[in-house]
């Protein structure tokens, strides 16, 4: 460490109360940055949950789909035109749709159903328990073994459940990628008894899935989609799709901006009050040093190193705090939906470099000012 900035740890440090002020400043801002976006992360990858799971590269849908929950049933002619079209290797029907379960204690249950093409089972999850073909078993059912698992009175191999008067067997016990958002328990089975055991209108294919002979067929195919009036969107798009949905049409999108926005300008008043507060407490020393020969780059060196310390250390201290209490959480509550992800550091990062660039700048200009004589002088 140089002899400036060694310096200027000591005069950091020396004032206990004002450094741990500072410190705390900038944790408690990035401690709630972290948390805000870390949960908006969470819920927005537990919204694309049906997506990932099945993880089809192109999905067919109707035009007014938004969400991926919130599927408009398509007449089995779009799944004959699909496959018949430039470029598509395979393409097989999805039914997602919601029904109610009567459990064998009599309490009824809401559940995600999802119907599997019953020749191929394209987008079957891996199970955990049982075998896959069972599922072509009379009233074969695969329950997923996520947060919501217990809601189904935590189903074995052979459970059993009514649907809409229709008896239900669980023969598989699977997991998945990530659990759904609003805490319902999920299960597979075949499209034709999904059609079968629950209500349906007169359209009940969900989506269509396709598989593309190659990346490059990907443009043909939306287009082909596009002129038969429907829409085709890759996986990731649906994604996005959904997420903009959850973000501008949902009004939590604003809430977690404002809520961010907030913790910001937390943590820029305190640091910077704080650490401008530290400059002037400590200005007849910067003064001293002027007198005695020290440049004007020399003591930015000096605030730019302080705020940087201070900055940096919250920063750590805030990121650790969040995910301790994420992991504690997670252990305490399975369907708690919160993740850090690279954005949410990046996001949180970004905006500590303002805060310590904005504290930084006030407290330069008020020591390039300094002169060394008045001080001398009082």
């Amino acid at each position: 460490m140089k002899g400036i900035n060694k310096l200027a740890y000591k005069l950091l440090v020396n004032d206990t109360a004002k450094f741990t002020a500072l410190l705390l400043g900038i944790t408690f801002a990035v401690y709630l940055m972290m948390f805000v976006t870390s949960m908006f992360s969470g819920v927005m990858k537990r919204a694309t949950s049906t997506v990932i799971n099945v993880g089809a590269p192109l999905w067919v849908m109707d035009p007014a789909v938004e969400t991926v929950s919130n599927s408009i049933g398509m007449p089995a002619y779009v799944l004959d035109a699909v496959r018949s079209m430039r470029g598509v290797k395979y393409a097989v029907p999805l039914y997602v749709g919601g029904a109610l379960v009567k459990l064998t204690d009599g309490n009824y249950q809401s559940v995600t159903v999802l119907g599997l093409d019953d020749t191929s089972l394209y987008g079957r999850p891996d199970l955990i328990e049982g075998k896959i073909e069972d599922i072509y078993a009379e009233n074969g059912f695969v329950v997923v073994h996520d947060a919501e698992f217990s809601k189904l009175e935590n189903p074995r191999i052979g459970s059993q459940f009514e649907l809409n008067d229709n008896r239900g067997v669980i023969v598989g016990i699977a997991k998945v990628i990530t659990s759904g958002l609003y805490g319902i328990p999920t299960l597979y089975t075949t499209y034709e008894r999904a059609i079968q055991y629950i209500p349906n209108p007169r359209f009940t294919i969900s989506y269509v899935l396709v598989e593309p002979k190659s990346p490059s067929d990907i443009p043909r195919i939306k287009q082909q989609v596009e002129a038969l009036g429907y829409r085709a969107r890759t996986k990731e798009e649906f994604m996005k799709n959904t997420q903009d949905f959850f973000i501008y049409k949902t009004g939590g999108g604003i809430n977690i901006m404002i809520m961010t926005a907030i913790s910001f300008l937390v943590g820029l008043s305190i640091s910077g009050q704080t650490f401008y507060t530290f400059i002037l407490e400590n200005l007849e020393r910067f003064g001293a040093l002027k007198a005695i020969g020290a440049k004007s780059r020399d003591l930015v060196r000096m605030i730019l190193f302080e705020a940087t310390l201070t900055a940096f250390t919250g920063y750590g201290m805030g990121v650790g705090g969040c995910v301790l209490l994420i992991w504690v959480a997670k252990l305490r509550l399975p369907s708690y939906a919160a993740m850090v992800t690279f954005g949410n550091l990046m996001v949180s990062l970004a905006m500590v470099v303002v805060i310590a660039a904005v504290s930084s700048y006030a407290a330069i200009r008020r020591v390039l000012r300094i002169d060394p004589f008045e001080i001398f002088r009082g």
